[in-house]
Protein backbone atom coordinates (compact mmCIF):
# COMPACT_ATOMS: atom_id res chain seq x y z
CA UNK A 1 0.00 0.00 0.00
CA UNK A 2 1.56 3.40 -0.95
CA UNK A 3 1.97 5.99 1.96
CA UNK A 4 -0.93 7.98 2.84
CA UNK A 5 -3.20 5.64 0.89
CA UNK A 6 -6.84 4.65 3.05
CA UNK A 7 -9.96 2.59 2.33
CA UNK A 8 -11.37 5.34 0.22
CA UNK A 9 -8.24 6.08 -2.32
CA UNK A 10 -7.56 2.29 -1.96
CA UNK A 11 -9.90 1.23 -5.29
CA UNK A 12 -11.48 3.59 -7.88
CA UNK A 13 -14.29 3.23 -10.01
CA UNK A 14 -17.80 2.36 -8.89
CA UNK A 15 -17.18 -1.02 -9.34
CA UNK A 16 -14.64 -1.19 -6.59
CA UNK A 17 -17.38 0.12 -4.31
CA UNK A 18 -20.01 -2.44 -5.26
CA UNK A 19 -18.52 -5.38 -5.42
CA UNK A 20 -16.12 -4.50 -2.11
CA UNK A 21 -15.72 -6.80 0.50
CA UNK A 22 -14.17 -4.32 2.47
CA UNK A 23 -16.17 -3.97 5.96
CA UNK A 24 -15.63 -0.16 5.76
CA UNK A 25 -16.99 0.46 2.36
CA UNK A 26 -19.56 -1.65 3.14
CA UNK A 27 -20.43 0.54 6.25
CA UNK A 28 -20.24 3.64 3.88
CA UNK A 29 -22.82 1.93 1.39
CA UNK A 30 -25.25 1.42 4.15
CA UNK A 31 -25.14 4.68 5.84
CA UNK A 32 -26.07 6.32 2.60
CA UNK A 33 -28.80 3.94 1.86
CA UNK A 34 -29.88 4.33 5.30
CA UNK A 35 -30.18 7.79 5.23
CA UNK A 36 -32.29 8.07 2.53
CA UNK A 37 -34.85 5.43 3.73
CA UNK A 38 -34.91 8.14 6.79
CA UNK A 39 -35.92 10.77 4.14
CA UNK A 40 -38.04 8.91 2.47
CA UNK A 41 -39.78 7.83 5.84
CA UNK A 42 -39.66 11.66 6.96
CA UNK A 43 -41.59 12.93 3.36
CA UNK A 44 -44.20 9.94 4.07
CA UNK A 45 -44.27 11.32 7.84
CA UNK A 46 -44.55 15.06 6.78
CA UNK A 47 -47.25 13.94 4.86
CA UNK A 48 -49.45 12.87 7.69
CA UNK A 49 -48.90 15.57 9.73
CA UNK A 50 -50.19 18.11 7.44
CA UNK A 51 -52.90 15.75 6.47
CA UNK A 52 -54.27 15.79 10.09
CA UNK A 53 -53.57 19.65 10.40
CA UNK A 54 -57.22 19.81 9.86
CA UNK A 55 -59.50 18.23 11.87
CA UNK A 56 -61.25 16.43 8.57
CA UNK A 57 -58.17 15.94 6.75
CA UNK A 58 -57.94 17.21 3.06
CA UNK A 59 -54.34 17.08 2.12
CA UNK A 60 -54.77 13.68 0.29
CA UNK A 61 -57.45 11.45 0.34
CA UNK A 62 -57.95 8.86 2.99
CA UNK A 63 -57.11 6.10 1.37
CA UNK A 64 -53.95 7.97 0.26
CA UNK A 65 -53.36 8.83 3.93
CA UNK A 66 -53.58 5.11 5.09
CA UNK A 67 -51.34 4.14 2.62
CA UNK A 68 -48.16 6.73 3.64
CA UNK A 69 -48.69 6.08 7.62
CA UNK A 70 -48.18 2.11 6.47
CA UNK A 71 -44.97 3.10 4.21
CA UNK A 72 -44.03 5.92 6.71
CA UNK A 73 -44.19 2.85 9.48
CA UNK A 74 -42.39 0.09 7.54
CA UNK A 75 -39.72 2.24 6.25
CA UNK A 76 -38.83 3.33 8.74
CA UNK A 77 -38.16 0.42 11.48
CA UNK A 78 -37.52 -1.59 8.88
CA UNK A 79 -35.34 -0.09 6.38
CA UNK A 80 -33.49 2.60 9.46
CA UNK A 81 -34.48 1.86 12.76
CA UNK A 82 -33.12 -1.72 12.96
CA UNK A 83 -30.80 -2.03 10.47
CA UNK A 84 -29.24 1.62 11.32
CA UNK A 85 -26.80 1.23 13.62
CA UNK A 86 -25.51 -2.39 13.64
CA UNK A 87 -25.38 -2.30 9.21
CA UNK A 88 -23.89 0.98 9.31
CA UNK A 89 -21.60 1.86 12.35
CA UNK A 90 -21.36 -1.88 13.24
CA UNK A 91 -19.97 -2.62 9.95
CA UNK A 92 -17.42 0.19 10.27
CA UNK A 93 -15.78 -0.26 13.57
CA UNK A 94 -16.47 -4.19 14.86
CA UNK A 95 -13.14 -5.41 13.14
CA UNK A 96 -11.48 -2.17 13.97
CA UNK A 97 -12.24 -2.65 18.03
CA UNK A 98 -11.37 -5.92 17.87
CA UNK A 99 -8.14 -4.96 16.16
CA UNK A 100 -8.67 -6.98 12.92
CA UNK A 101 -8.52 -6.30 8.97
CA UNK A 102 -11.80 -7.33 8.48
CA UNK A 103 -15.08 -9.38 9.55
CA UNK A 104 -14.56 -13.13 9.74
CA UNK A 105 -16.87 -13.75 6.27
CA UNK A 106 -16.44 -10.47 4.11
CA UNK A 107 -17.92 -11.92 0.94
CA UNK A 108 -21.30 -12.88 3.38
CA UNK A 109 -21.12 -9.38 4.65
CA UNK A 110 -21.26 -7.89 1.07
CA UNK A 111 -24.30 -10.09 0.23
CA UNK A 112 -26.18 -8.67 3.22
CA UNK A 113 -25.73 -5.63 1.91
CA UNK A 114 -27.16 -6.80 -1.14
CA UNK A 115 -30.03 -8.55 -0.18
CA UNK A 116 -30.68 -5.50 2.22
CA UNK A 117 -31.07 -3.49 -1.38
CA UNK A 118 -33.34 -5.55 -2.91
CA UNK A 119 -35.79 -5.47 0.39
CA UNK A 120 -35.39 -2.08 0.05
CA UNK A 121 -36.08 -1.30 -3.64
CA UNK A 122 -39.20 -3.97 -3.20
CA UNK A 123 -40.76 -1.78 -0.35
CA UNK A 124 -40.13 1.39 -2.96
CA UNK A 125 -41.77 -0.44 -5.72
CA UNK A 126 -44.96 -0.89 -3.63
CA UNK A 127 -45.78 3.23 -4.71
CA UNK A 128 -45.74 2.34 -8.20
CA UNK A 129 -48.59 -0.72 -7.90
CA UNK A 130 -50.82 1.44 -5.57
CA UNK A 131 -49.32 1.14 -2.33
CA UNK A 132 -50.17 -0.98 0.43
CA UNK A 133 -52.63 0.34 3.44
CA UNK A 134 -52.65 -2.54 6.26
CA UNK A 135 -50.01 -0.42 8.55
CA UNK A 136 -46.58 -1.40 8.99
CA UNK A 137 -47.10 -4.56 11.20
CA UNK A 138 -49.10 -5.59 7.64
CA UNK A 139 -51.66 -7.30 10.32
CA UNK A 140 -54.33 -9.62 8.28
CA UNK A 141 -57.23 -9.52 7.55
CA UNK A 142 -56.89 -5.57 7.20
CA UNK A 143 -57.65 -4.13 4.16
CA UNK A 144 -59.07 -6.92 1.73
CA UNK A 145 -58.35 -4.92 -1.38
CA UNK A 146 -54.79 -4.47 0.01
CA UNK A 147 -54.25 -7.89 0.31
CA UNK A 148 -55.10 -9.58 -2.57
CA UNK A 149 -52.82 -6.76 -4.95
CA UNK A 150 -49.39 -7.24 -5.96
CA UNK A 151 -48.41 -4.31 -3.64
CA UNK A 152 -48.58 -6.52 -0.10
CA UNK A 153 -47.06 -9.23 -1.82
CA UNK A 154 -43.50 -6.98 -2.77
CA UNK A 155 -43.66 -5.63 0.98
CA UNK A 156 -43.75 -8.93 2.39
CA UNK A 157 -40.72 -9.89 -0.31
CA UNK A 158 -38.81 -6.89 0.60
CA UNK A 159 -39.27 -8.25 4.58
CA UNK A 160 -38.19 -11.08 3.88
CA UNK A 161 -34.73 -9.74 2.37
CA UNK A 162 -34.19 -7.78 4.89
CA UNK A 163 -34.60 -10.30 7.48
CA UNK A 164 -32.24 -12.73 5.81
CA UNK A 165 -29.68 -9.65 5.61
CA UNK A 166 -30.35 -8.88 9.50
CA UNK A 167 -29.59 -12.71 9.98
CA UNK A 168 -26.30 -12.73 7.94
CA UNK A 169 -24.92 -8.98 9.73
CA UNK A 170 -25.37 -11.04 13.53
CA UNK A 171 -23.73 -13.97 12.01
CA UNK A 172 -20.90 -11.98 10.69
CA UNK A 173 -20.32 -9.57 13.93
CA UNK A 174 -20.70 -12.73 16.59
CA UNK A 175 -18.90 -14.44 14.39
CA UNK A 176 -15.81 -11.83 14.49
CA UNK A 177 -16.26 -10.80 18.46
CA UNK A 178 -15.47 -14.86 18.89
CA UNK A 179 -12.76 -15.33 16.94
CA UNK A 180 -10.71 -12.41 15.57
CA UNK A 181 -9.55 -10.08 18.76
CA UNK A 182 -6.44 -8.80 18.85
CA UNK A 183 -3.94 -10.18 21.15
CA UNK A 184 -4.67 -9.94 25.06
CA UNK A 185 -8.14 -8.56 24.90
CA UNK A 186 -10.41 -10.76 26.77
CA UNK A 187 -14.42 -10.39 27.08
CA UNK A 188 -14.35 -8.01 29.28
CA UNK A 189 -11.98 -6.01 27.56
CA UNK A 190 -14.08 -5.26 24.91
CA UNK A 191 -15.48 -1.86 24.57
CA UNK A 192 -19.44 -2.00 25.39
CA UNK A 193 -20.68 -1.43 22.02
CA UNK A 194 -19.41 -4.48 20.67
CA UNK A 195 -21.13 -6.62 23.67
CA UNK A 196 -24.47 -4.53 22.72
CA UNK A 197 -24.16 -5.47 19.00
CA UNK A 198 -23.00 -9.35 20.67
CA UNK A 199 -26.13 -9.06 22.37
CA UNK A 200 -27.77 -7.78 19.05
CA UNK A 201 -26.09 -10.70 17.36
CA UNK A 202 -28.18 -12.94 19.48
CA UNK A 203 -31.59 -11.54 18.90
CA UNK A 204 -31.06 -11.33 15.02
CA UNK A 205 -30.10 -15.28 14.52
CA UNK A 206 -32.65 -16.17 16.86
CA UNK A 207 -35.76 -14.32 16.37
CA UNK A 208 -35.58 -12.93 13.04
CA UNK A 209 -35.99 -16.41 10.81
CA UNK A 210 -39.64 -16.25 12.95
CA UNK A 211 -40.40 -13.28 10.99
CA UNK A 212 -39.19 -14.67 7.93
CA UNK A 213 -40.99 -18.30 8.04
CA UNK A 214 -44.01 -15.99 9.35
CA UNK A 215 -43.97 -13.48 5.91
CA UNK A 216 -43.39 -16.75 3.77
CA UNK A 217 -46.55 -18.41 5.04
CA UNK A 218 -48.36 -14.90 4.33
CA UNK A 219 -47.22 -14.76 1.32
CA UNK A 220 -47.76 -17.91 0.33
CA UNK A 221 -51.16 -17.97 1.91
CA UNK A 222 -52.35 -14.67 -0.92
CA UNK A 223 -51.14 -16.64 -4.31
CA UNK A 224 -52.64 -20.43 -2.79
CA UNK A 225 -55.69 -19.40 -0.76
CA UNK A 226 -53.88 -21.36 2.11
CA UNK A 227 -56.08 -21.10 5.74
CA UNK A 228 -53.19 -19.65 8.13
CA UNK A 229 -53.45 -16.71 8.74
CA UNK A 230 -56.64 -15.02 6.69
CA UNK A 231 -60.32 -15.94 8.17
CA UNK A 232 -61.90 -15.23 4.94
CA UNK A 233 -59.90 -18.67 3.67
CA UNK A 234 -60.11 -20.41 6.93
CA UNK A 235 -57.12 -19.10 8.79
CA UNK A 236 -56.28 -17.49 12.27
CA UNK A 237 -55.14 -13.78 12.58
CA UNK A 238 -54.05 -13.84 16.21
CA UNK A 239 -51.86 -16.16 15.07
CA UNK A 240 -49.90 -14.33 13.04
CA UNK A 241 -50.08 -11.44 15.84
CA UNK A 242 -48.27 -14.19 18.14
CA UNK A 243 -45.70 -14.90 15.13
CA UNK A 244 -45.14 -11.55 14.20
CA UNK A 245 -44.46 -9.78 17.90
CA UNK A 246 -42.57 -13.02 18.76
CA UNK A 247 -40.01 -11.41 16.25
CA UNK A 248 -40.96 -7.57 16.48
CA UNK A 249 -40.65 -7.42 20.53
CA UNK A 250 -37.01 -8.62 20.15
CA UNK A 251 -36.57 -6.55 17.41
CA UNK A 252 -37.07 -3.59 19.59
CA UNK A 253 -33.91 -4.54 21.56
CA UNK A 254 -32.27 -4.93 18.21
CA UNK A 255 -33.07 -1.30 17.65
CA UNK A 256 -32.20 -0.07 21.00
CA UNK A 257 -29.42 -1.93 22.12
CA UNK A 258 -26.83 -0.84 19.44
CA UNK A 259 -28.14 2.74 20.40
CA UNK A 260 -26.92 1.82 24.07
CA UNK A 261 -23.92 0.68 22.98
CA UNK A 262 -23.14 4.33 21.36
CA UNK A 263 -24.73 5.94 24.28
CA UNK A 264 -22.15 3.67 26.79
CA UNK A 265 -18.86 5.07 24.15
CA UNK A 266 -19.70 8.56 23.88
CA UNK A 267 -20.64 8.86 28.06
CA UNK A 268 -16.96 7.16 28.69
CA UNK A 269 -15.13 9.53 26.42
CA UNK A 270 -16.66 12.68 27.07
CA UNK A 271 -17.21 12.46 31.21
CA UNK A 272 -12.72 11.34 31.25
CA UNK A 273 -13.23 9.11 33.16
CA UNK A 274 -13.70 5.14 33.28
CA UNK A 275 -17.13 3.57 32.59
CA UNK A 276 -18.31 3.04 35.78
CA UNK A 277 -19.80 -1.24 36.22
CA UNK A 278 -18.38 -2.15 33.01
CA UNK A 279 -19.41 -5.60 33.81
CA UNK A 280 -23.18 -4.86 34.89
CA UNK A 281 -23.67 -2.89 31.95
CA UNK A 282 -22.49 -5.51 29.47
CA UNK A 283 -24.05 -8.54 31.50
CA UNK A 284 -27.35 -6.18 30.75
CA UNK A 285 -26.92 -6.47 26.96
CA UNK A 286 -27.16 -9.83 27.52
CA UNK A 287 -30.29 -9.87 29.88
CA UNK A 288 -32.09 -7.64 28.11
CA UNK A 289 -31.58 -9.98 24.72
CA UNK A 290 -32.86 -12.80 26.65
CA UNK A 291 -35.80 -11.63 27.89
CA UNK A 292 -36.78 -9.68 25.21
CA UNK A 293 -37.89 -12.87 23.96
CA UNK A 294 -40.38 -13.32 26.98
CA UNK A 295 -42.65 -10.34 26.18
CA UNK A 296 -44.18 -10.52 23.01
CA UNK A 297 -47.79 -10.73 24.67
CA UNK A 298 -47.78 -7.46 25.86
CA UNK A 299 -48.71 -5.93 22.63
CA UNK A 300 -51.96 -8.68 22.13
CA UNK A 301 -53.64 -8.10 26.00
CA UNK A 302 -56.95 -6.95 23.60
CA UNK A 303 -56.32 -10.22 21.60
CA UNK A 304 -58.63 -12.27 23.37
CA UNK A 305 -56.18 -13.92 24.71
CA UNK A 306 -56.12 -15.86 28.48
CA UNK A 307 -56.07 -13.27 31.51
CA UNK A 308 -53.42 -14.75 32.99
CA UNK A 309 -51.33 -15.13 30.15
CA UNK A 310 -52.16 -11.08 30.22
CA UNK A 311 -51.08 -11.15 33.61
CA UNK A 312 -47.61 -13.49 32.72
CA UNK A 313 -46.40 -11.04 29.93
CA UNK A 314 -47.17 -8.07 31.98
CA UNK A 315 -44.70 -9.48 34.73
CA UNK A 316 -42.12 -10.08 32.20
CA UNK A 317 -42.36 -6.31 30.60
CA UNK A 318 -42.21 -4.85 33.92
CA UNK A 319 -38.83 -7.18 34.61
CA UNK A 320 -37.10 -6.52 31.55
CA UNK A 321 -37.05 -2.74 32.52
CA UNK A 322 -34.34 -3.48 35.38
CA UNK A 323 -31.39 -4.11 32.90
CA UNK A 324 -32.29 -0.70 31.26
CA UNK A 325 -32.04 1.14 34.71
CA UNK A 326 -28.72 -0.41 35.53
CA UNK A 327 -27.38 0.95 32.51
CA UNK A 328 -29.07 3.81 32.67
CA UNK A 329 -27.61 4.42 36.47
CA UNK A 330 -24.19 3.46 35.75
CA UNK A 331 -23.59 5.86 32.73
CA UNK A 332 -24.86 8.37 35.45
CA UNK A 333 -22.58 7.28 37.79
CA UNK A 334 -19.69 7.54 35.12
CA UNK A 335 -20.81 11.17 34.07
CA UNK A 336 -20.78 12.32 38.09
CA UNK A 337 -17.91 14.38 39.18
CA UNK A 338 -16.35 13.43 35.22
CA UNK A 339 -14.54 16.20 33.45
CA UNK A 340 -17.72 16.30 30.70
CA UNK A 341 -16.89 17.65 27.53
CA UNK A 342 -20.17 19.10 25.77
CA UNK A 343 -18.95 18.36 22.34
CA UNK A 344 -21.78 17.78 19.90
CA UNK A 345 -21.73 13.30 20.39
CA UNK A 346 -22.42 14.18 24.23
CA UNK A 347 -25.15 16.54 23.73
CA UNK A 348 -27.00 13.88 21.44
CA UNK A 349 -26.17 11.34 24.87
CA UNK A 350 -27.52 14.02 27.07
CA UNK A 351 -31.06 14.25 24.78
CA UNK A 352 -30.90 10.42 24.79
CA UNK A 353 -31.06 10.23 28.43
CA UNK A 354 -34.03 12.72 28.39
CA UNK A 355 -36.10 11.07 25.57
CA UNK A 356 -35.25 7.22 26.42
CA UNK A 357 -36.07 8.12 30.25
CA UNK A 358 -39.70 9.90 29.25
CA UNK A 359 -40.03 6.73 27.00
CA UNK A 360 -39.53 3.87 29.36
CA UNK A 361 -41.05 5.64 31.95
CA UNK A 362 -44.37 6.11 29.85
CA UNK A 363 -44.38 2.25 28.87
CA UNK A 364 -44.95 1.11 32.44
CA UNK A 365 -48.59 2.67 31.85
CA UNK A 366 -48.32 0.41 28.89
CA UNK A 367 -46.65 -2.57 30.49
CA UNK A 368 -49.61 -2.84 33.45
CA UNK A 369 -52.92 -4.18 32.80
CA UNK A 370 -55.05 -1.70 34.00
CA UNK A 371 -53.76 1.31 32.31
CA UNK A 372 -53.00 -0.31 28.82
CA UNK A 373 -56.49 -1.54 28.36
CA UNK A 374 -57.70 2.34 27.81
CA UNK A 375 -54.61 3.73 26.25
CA UNK A 376 -54.44 0.40 23.68
CA UNK A 377 -54.54 2.13 19.95
CA UNK A 378 -54.75 5.52 20.78
CA UNK A 379 -51.78 8.32 20.09
CA UNK A 380 -50.38 7.25 23.82
CA UNK A 381 -49.20 4.15 21.97
CA UNK A 382 -47.90 6.57 19.11
CA UNK A 383 -46.08 8.71 21.19
CA UNK A 384 -44.28 6.46 23.32
CA UNK A 385 -42.93 4.31 20.78
CA UNK A 386 -41.57 6.59 18.75
CA UNK A 387 -40.18 8.17 22.24
CA UNK A 388 -38.76 4.52 22.85
CA UNK A 389 -37.67 3.43 19.37
CA UNK A 390 -37.48 6.55 16.93
CA UNK A 391 -36.45 9.78 19.01
CA UNK A 392 -33.52 7.66 21.43
CA UNK A 393 -32.72 5.38 18.65
CA UNK A 394 -32.39 7.90 16.11
CA UNK A 395 -30.65 10.42 18.56
CA UNK A 396 -28.12 8.04 19.56
CA UNK A 397 -27.72 7.26 15.44
CA UNK A 398 -26.53 10.72 15.32
CA UNK A 399 -24.65 10.90 18.35
CA UNK A 400 -22.92 7.73 16.74
CA UNK A 401 -21.98 9.35 13.24
CA UNK A 402 -20.47 12.63 14.89
CA UNK A 403 -18.96 10.82 16.75
CA UNK A 404 -17.04 8.41 14.28
CA UNK A 405 -17.77 10.73 11.34
CA UNK A 406 -13.88 11.91 11.63
CA UNK A 407 -12.35 8.61 11.55
CA UNK A 408 -15.02 7.17 8.69
CA UNK A 409 -14.21 10.78 6.61
CA UNK A 410 -11.24 11.59 7.44
CA UNK A 411 -12.87 15.48 7.89
CA UNK A 412 -14.22 17.38 10.85
CA UNK A 413 -17.61 18.81 11.08
CA UNK A 414 -18.18 22.51 11.80
CA UNK A 415 -19.14 22.02 15.71
CA UNK A 416 -21.63 25.12 15.55
CA UNK A 417 -23.63 22.90 13.31
CA UNK A 418 -23.69 19.88 15.66
CA UNK A 419 -24.75 21.94 18.33
CA UNK A 420 -27.73 23.61 16.74
CA UNK A 421 -28.59 20.10 15.01
CA UNK A 422 -28.80 18.65 18.77
CA UNK A 423 -30.85 21.36 19.90
CA UNK A 424 -33.42 22.26 16.97
CA UNK A 425 -33.74 18.12 17.13
CA UNK A 426 -33.97 18.13 20.56
CA UNK A 427 -36.52 20.45 20.78
CA UNK A 428 -38.32 19.68 17.56
CA UNK A 429 -38.68 15.90 19.02
CA UNK A 430 -40.33 17.22 22.11
CA UNK A 431 -43.08 19.38 20.71
CA UNK A 432 -43.91 17.10 18.50
CA UNK A 433 -45.07 13.72 20.42
CA UNK A 434 -45.70 14.98 23.68
CA UNK A 435 -48.90 16.62 22.92
CA UNK A 436 -49.61 12.95 21.50
CA UNK A 437 -49.54 11.89 24.92
CA UNK A 438 -51.75 14.34 25.64
CA UNK A 439 -54.16 13.60 22.78
CA UNK A 440 -53.75 9.79 23.60
CA UNK A 441 -54.99 10.38 27.42
CA UNK A 442 -58.12 12.30 26.39
CA UNK A 443 -59.09 9.29 23.94
CA UNK A 444 -57.57 10.07 19.95
CA UNK A 445 -57.00 6.78 18.11
CA UNK A 446 -54.14 6.63 16.31
CA UNK A 447 -54.28 5.61 12.69
CA UNK A 448 -57.59 7.79 11.76
CA UNK A 449 -57.26 10.19 9.19
CA UNK A 450 -59.78 12.55 10.52
CA UNK A 451 -60.75 13.33 14.17
CA UNK A 452 -62.66 15.40 16.54
CA UNK A 453 -61.93 19.09 16.89
CA UNK A 454 -61.26 19.42 19.97
CA UNK A 455 -57.73 17.34 19.24
CA UNK A 456 -57.11 20.81 16.65
CA UNK A 457 -54.75 21.85 18.85
CA UNK A 458 -52.85 19.35 20.12
CA UNK A 459 -52.04 17.85 16.30
CA UNK A 460 -51.37 21.15 14.98
CA UNK A 461 -48.67 21.60 17.91
CA UNK A 462 -47.26 18.59 16.83
CA UNK A 463 -47.23 19.32 13.55
CA UNK A 464 -45.20 22.55 14.02
CA UNK A 465 -43.00 20.54 16.06
CA UNK A 466 -42.29 17.88 13.36
CA UNK A 467 -40.88 20.95 11.39
CA UNK A 468 -38.37 21.70 14.09
CA UNK A 469 -37.40 18.49 13.69
CA UNK A 470 -37.19 18.32 9.98
CA UNK A 471 -35.10 21.54 10.08
CA UNK A 472 -32.62 19.90 12.87
CA UNK A 473 -32.20 16.89 10.78
CA UNK A 474 -31.61 19.46 7.86
CA UNK A 475 -28.89 21.07 10.04
CA UNK A 476 -27.18 17.66 10.49
CA UNK A 477 -26.79 16.99 7.15
CA UNK A 478 -25.17 20.10 6.34
CA UNK A 479 -22.98 19.71 8.85
CA UNK A 480 -21.58 16.54 7.50
CA UNK A 481 -21.51 17.79 3.72
CA UNK A 482 -19.77 20.76 4.69
CA UNK A 483 -17.01 18.77 6.28
CA UNK A 484 -16.35 16.74 3.08
CA UNK A 485 -16.24 19.94 1.18
CA UNK A 486 -14.18 22.38 3.53
CA UNK A 487 -13.47 20.02 6.77
CA UNK A 488 -10.30 20.03 9.02
CA UNK A 489 -8.35 17.16 8.47
CA UNK A 490 -9.34 14.74 11.65
CA UNK A 491 -5.96 13.50 13.39
CA UNK A 492 -6.02 9.43 14.02
CA UNK A 493 -7.80 10.52 17.44
CA UNK A 494 -9.69 13.81 17.75
CA UNK A 495 -11.60 12.93 21.22
CA UNK A 496 -9.20 11.06 23.08
CA UNK A 497 -10.92 7.45 22.82
CA UNK A 498 -8.94 4.35 24.56
CA UNK A 499 -10.56 1.89 21.79
CA UNK A 500 -8.52 0.87 19.27
CA UNK A 501 -10.54 1.86 16.05
CA UNK A 502 -8.70 5.12 17.13
CA UNK A 503 -5.11 3.86 17.23
CA UNK A 504 -5.61 3.60 12.77
CA UNK A 505 -4.95 6.80 11.23
CA UNK A 506 -8.42 9.05 9.45
CA UNK A 507 -10.01 8.07 7.32
CA UNK A 508 -8.09 4.21 8.29
CA UNK A 509 -6.08 2.24 5.76
CA UNK A 510 -7.56 -0.48 3.58
CA UNK A 511 -6.19 -3.18 5.74
CA UNK A 512 -6.88 -1.13 8.97
CA UNK A 513 -3.44 -1.80 11.23
CA UNK A 514 -0.16 -2.15 9.30
CA UNK A 515 0.75 -4.01 12.80
CA UNK A 516 -1.74 -6.45 14.32
CA UNK A 517 -2.41 -4.30 17.67
CA UNK A 518 -2.61 -5.79 21.30
CA UNK A 519 -5.75 -5.52 23.21
CA UNK A 520 -5.76 -2.79 25.84
CA UNK A 521 -8.74 -1.93 28.36
CA UNK A 522 -11.16 0.37 26.30
CA UNK A 523 -12.02 3.18 28.85
CA UNK A 524 -8.36 3.55 30.44
CA UNK A 525 -7.35 7.16 29.55
CA UNK A 526 -4.51 7.28 31.72
CA UNK A 527 -2.22 6.12 28.63
CA UNK A 528 -3.39 9.34 26.63
CA UNK A 529 -2.25 13.33 26.43
CA UNK A 530 -4.31 16.23 24.51
CA UNK A 531 -1.87 17.95 22.04
CA UNK A 532 -4.29 20.53 20.13
CA UNK A 533 -7.20 20.57 18.47
CA UNK A 534 -5.59 19.80 15.16
CA UNK A 535 -3.45 16.97 16.48
CA UNK A 536 -5.82 15.19 18.81
CA UNK A 537 -4.41 12.83 21.53
CA UNK A 538 -1.52 10.55 21.79
CA UNK A 539 0.04 8.13 23.63
CA UNK A 540 1.95 9.63 26.66
CA UNK A 541 5.70 8.61 25.75
CA UNK A 542 7.33 6.43 28.36
CA UNK A 543 11.05 7.29 29.94
CA UNK A 544 13.34 5.75 27.51
CA UNK A 545 10.87 5.14 24.60
CA UNK A 546 12.49 6.23 21.36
Amino acid sequence: MTSGENYLTHGKGIRSWLLTVDHKRIGIMYLGLIAFSLFLGGVFAMVVRFHLWNPGGGLVSNDAYNKMFTLHGAVMIFLFVIPGIPSAMGNFVVPLMVGAKDVAFPRVNLLSFWLFVGGAVLFVATLVVGGIDTGWTLYPPYSLESSRGLGILLALTGVFLAGFSSILTGVNFIATIHKMRAPGQGWFDLPLFLWALYATGIIQIFATPVLGITVALGFLERVFHLGIFMPEYGGDPVLFQHFFWFYSHPAVYIMILPAMGIVSEVVAVFSRKPIFGYKFIAMSSIAIAVIGFLVWGHHMFVSGQSKWANVIFSFLTLLVAIPSAIKTFNWLATMYKGHIVLKTPMLYVLSFFAIFGVGGLTGLFLGALATDIPLHDTYFVVAHFHFVMVGAVMIAFLSGLFYWWPKMTGRMYDERLGVASALLIFVGFNVTFIPQFLAGTRGMPRRYATYAEQFQGLNRLSTVGSLLLAAGLIVALWAFVKSLRSGARAPANPWGGATLEWATPSPPPHDNFAVAPRGVHPYDYTGLRHVSEEAGWEPVRKEGAP
